[in-house]
């Protein structure tokens, strides 16, 4: 494990291809290790992740193309109510903080967002297809809806691994968490923080205070930008955005599913004065819509079943 100061603070890396072909003691420690850093931050700098500089580059060029649309063209894939999932959601529409009961202004940024590439068959809950298996409104731009795609699968792919690594991490048998995410209802969502200005409102923020929802986030910021800060002891440190790297945090469902164990951070992306735009992309891993999580040693306690439990959390940011 490498760490790296940052502001005062220690952060730890974790190497996950060097994980996957270590074998016993080093594999136990390695194990250990990540442990320690879910029990601590919650957020690990990802190294030795596999996802190609082709597949990055390729997304960050679609998403720039994008944000670079006029709000005309923007506003011909806005999601058409509040509550749609998927598609453009204009600045002054969220508010994350509220997510913790705290009224804020709306944040500072604009989205796109797309949902899972395939229905699986057989759902009986209605509300699914309302809510996590819409359509995603695609813009009309060469090559956007296919580049989106592709990342989408990388980011998958990568969550299936990182989650294997989590089990062992917990002492559970590799495979513990395969059936739960056999056809998970992950999001991919790029984010725009636009410039501001010399002032902003009181309380307002690029993204409100909030933890995330789910099992966990596979976190893009945009090379050479800050911005990104988790609250340890109630001080807000600076998240480091490593060349080549990818930050995984964990979510509230991680926290439950593992009795607290592991823990779901606060975190935020900081408003100041007179700061530059600032891009990132943000995949929110979450398991099959019916899963029914069950925290770890619980007895079968205080199950909660992931898709309604996804569609509550998310109901809350609406400005």
């Amino acid at each position: 494990m490498i760490k790296c100061l940052v502001a005062n603070m220690t952060f730890p890396t974790f190497n996950l291809q060097k994980f996957e072909k270590s074998e016993g003691i080093e594999r136990k420690n390695l194990s250990a290790e990540l442990d320690s850093i879910c029990s601590d931050t919650g957020f690990i700098v990802l190294e030795g992740h596999g996802v190609s500089n082709a597949v990055i580059d390729a997304q960050w060029q679609v998403v720039s193309d994008f944000f670079s649309l006029s709000n005309d063209k923007k506003q011909q894939v806005a999601v058409p109510y509040s509550g749609y999932p998927y598609g453009w959601i204009s600045p002054n529409k969220e508010a994350l903080a509220a997510s913790k009961g705290e009224k804020t202004p709306p944040d500072l940024k604009e989205s796109f967002n797309g949902g899972p590439l395939n229905v699986p068959f057989g759902i009986k809950d209605a509300r699914a297809y309302d809510f996590c298996y819409q359509p995603t409104l695609w813009p009309e731009l060469d090559g956007f809806k296919d580049t989106w795609q592709i990342y989408y699968l990388e980011m998958e792919g990568l969550a299936r691994r990182v989650m294997s690594a989590f089990a062992e991490a917990l002492d559970l048998e590799k495979t513990f968490f395969d059936s739960f995410i056999s056809y998970p209802i992950s999001a991919l969502r790029a984010l725009n923080y636009p410039a501001t200005s010399e002032v902003t409102e009181e309380g307002q923020q690029r993204a409100g205070a909030h933890t995330d929802y789910g099992s966990l986030t596979i976190l893009l910021p945009q090379p050479g930008t800050a911005g990104l800060q988790i609250n340890q002891k109630g001080v807000w440190v600076d998240v480091p955005a490593l060349e080549g790297c990818l930050i995984i945090n964990l979510g509230d469902l991680m926290e439950l599913w593992t009795s607290g164990r592991w823990v779901s951070t606060l975190h935020r992306v900081v408003a100041k004065p007179n700061q530059a735009q600032r891009k990132s992309l943000a995949f929110f891993h979450q398991p099959n819509w019916e899963a029914k999580i069950t925290p770890i040693g619980s007895g079968g306690h205080n199950s909660v079943v992931s898709g309604p439990y996804l569609m509550e959390k998310f109901k809350s940011t609406n400005a």
